[in-house]
């Protein structure tokens, strides 16, 4: 039933969007087929609103805002790249970070004299009735406690969970759909994606997740220079609402403000580029929302990042692969990069690596060198698809988050300097990094030499096994006396049988390993 309600939903979203001229922009901005974007125009033409033309980022705000949660969070990610939406589209959607209309601050004080079993008085010696900021998922007012010390107090919105859950099924409807009638597009596996998406969800809607990972972040990032992540109050935090640490800064993307204030821009980009690129590949957890709202930047210069509601995680061999991929864009060894997405399964095995590594130089050389404003992020994204999808590319649902990441991370650099290059910023982090990790190619290969000979034996195991298993029979009944040699030597033959089996074992064990890592 909750299918057949999003399928009837289809048509709703489709007017909202429409009316807000979605269809026109998408057909003027997206790399897609010629019939597309004429249809596109076309349905823009009998739909579109008055004001769809005009102030279109504001407009399409109000109808993300209308349509939930699940679309201000897409609309806050384009928010960052003006160089797909174009300017004037993405200021307007930089107001879906942190300026949704709030719910009173008499239902928040509920909330939290409900969660807490206290009264607001008992709790704090103020608190601001106003709200500093409103998301799509919570909004944080500014309070003292009654130590002195001031907080942010965020607060999830009332029914949420309900909204997110309605949203969520419906993008699931949509995927199954799109991948129904575009069979093309099951390889980008779009349910996987919202399957993702619905966990990080789950995990965002509980403030105590979110406090636990602002934890962690802050233990991985407390030795890097520059960064650091505010205190939590564990004790006033519950499902619905947490306590952390009150931030005074500006915020990121105030560059004129930062500028006044006598930060240098490019220390500020170089420092959020270098910590995300630390978080990825030397911790493998990573802040997974870096919009501007989420980066503020203190008296001293301090970057701080703040809200930890989406957090991403990357083992060591995705790591690793996705190093030596970036790594060897920025070197232009385009064959090495080819060869990574073969020993990653991102390509099927029997790709023609000459032919792959051709295609990646040609999407590498035009950008090699070149700051994000001379870079077409829209013909971009066309030639990856063409690619990938030329050499069947499927998507890894483990990276999506990451991707999506970089992505917002770029558009952040690219609105802070456009003459950086967050690429190159990342050179050092990733050499340092490789040179400081063992290759798990490495690594299998020194596994497997070292076990070739046990593993040679392996054929002789049963015949070995039936012998030694009679004669240990002969020892354990006592038939052998214990001062012979005969027993001696069967007794050294037992020690050496259980050290060939204990190793056979361990060998079989590393070959199911290297199996699973390769295929």
């Amino acid at each position: 039933m909750s299918y057949l309600i999003a399928i009837f939903r289809l048509p709703y979203i489709g007017l909202i969007l429409g009316r807000a001229g979605v269809l026109g922009h998408i057909s003027r901005l997206a790399p897609l087929p010629a019939w597309q974007k004429s249809l596109f125009s076309f349905v823009n033409f009998l739909v579109a609103g008055k004001n769809s033309q005009k102030n279109a980022g504001e407009t399409l705000c109000l109808a993300l805002q209308k349509l939930g949660p699940v679309f201000i969070k897409f609309g806050q990610a384009l928010s960052t790249r003006s160089d797909l939406l174009g300017p004037d589209i993405a200021r307007g959607l930089v107001m879906l970070q942190d300026s949704i209309p709030p719910f009173s601050s008499q239902i928040a004080k509920k909330i939290i004299e409900r969660e807490t079993g206290k009264k607001i008085e008992e709790i704090f010696v103020f608190f601001k009735d106003q709200p500093v900021a409103a998301a799509s998922v919570a909004q944080v007012h500014k309070a003292k406690l009654t130590d002195g010390r001031e907080v942010a107090v965020k607060i999830l919105r009332p029914n949420i969970h309900k909204r997110m859950a309605k949203d969520i099924t419906f993008f699931y409807t949509l995927a199954r759909i799109m991948e129904f009638l575009a069979p093309q597009l099951k390889r980008l596996r779009l349910v996987i994606a919202v399957e993702q998406f619905k966990q990080l969800t789950e995990l965002e809607l509980d403030m105590r997740m979110e406090a636990a990972a602002g934890g962690k972040l802050r233990d991985n990032l407390a030795s890097d220079i520059g960064v650091r992540i505010p205190w939590i109050e564990h004790r006033l935090t519950s499902k619905n609402i947490l306590v952390c640490e009150w931030i005074t800064g500006l915020r990121i993307d105030d560059v004129k403000g930062l500028v006044a204030s006598g930060h240098k821009i490019d220390d500020i980009t170089n420092k959020a580029a270098t910590s995300f690129f630390n978080q990825v590949f030397r911790d493998g957890y990573f802040h997974a929302d870096m919009h501007q709202g989420n980066l503020l930047v203190d008296n001293s210069g301090q970057l701080i990042f703040i809200d930890f509601g989406i957090m991403g995680r990357l083992d060591k061999i995705n790591r690793r692969f996705l190093a030596e991929i970036l790594y060897g864009f920025i070197k232009r060894d385009y064959k090495k990069v080819a060869e990574v997405h073969v020993a990653a399964s991102l390509v099927p095995q029997n790709v023609n690596t000459e032919e792959l590594a051709q295609a990646l130089r040609s999407i590498g050389e035009p950008i090699f060198g070149q700051s994000v404003k001379n870079i077409s992020g829209g013909k971009l994204l066309k030639q990856l698809f063409d690619i990938t999808e030329k050499f069947n590319m499927q998507t890894q649902p483990q990276l999506l988050l990451l991707q999506k990441t970089m992505v917002v991370v770029e558009g952040v650099a690219r609105r802070l300097d456009p003459d950086a290059n967050i690429w190159e910023i990342s050179q050092p982090v990733l050499e340092k990094w490789l040179k400081e990790t063992k290759d798990p190619i490495n690594e299998i290969e020194n596994i497997l030499k070292n076990t070739s000979e046990v593993l040679k034996k392996l054929p002789e195991f049963p015949k070995v096994m039936d012998k030694a298993n009679q004669a240990l029979t002969y020892l354990a009944s006592g038939q052998i006396p214990q001062s012979s040699n005969t027993y001696s030597s069967l007794n050294e033959k037992k020690m050496e049988l259980k050290s060939f089996k204990n190793q056979s074992i361990i060998g079989l064990l590393f070959l199911v390993i290297l199996s699973i890592i390769v295929f």
